[in-house]
């Protein structure tokens, strides 16, 4: 069996192409969800909706409800 170096190097580079297109886990947002705590306990950040208080699930309610209505065609285009 004659040894090839052509064919050799062509399955290198395409193990290492094929390799180099592989992408890590995503493990933050695995850790994003946490089942221990509600929704509406949120995070008190930057990010919130105005008008929501962390821990009031009414307020919670009621922003998701608007944010549903914005969202919606039926009633932006009203």
């Amino acid at each position: 069996m004659k040894f090839n170096f052509k064919t050799l190097g062509l399955c290198l580079a395409a193990g290492l192409l094929l390799a180099a297109c592989s992408e890590p886990p995503e493990i933050a947002a695995k850790a994003a969800k946490r089942p221990d705590v509600a929704p509406y306990m949120g995070a008190d950040n930057g990010f919130m909706t105005k008008g929501w208080t962390p821990g009031n699930q009414e307020s919670w309610t009621e922003a998701i409800n608007k944010r549903d209505q914005n969202q919606s065609e039926y009633y932006r285009v009203k």
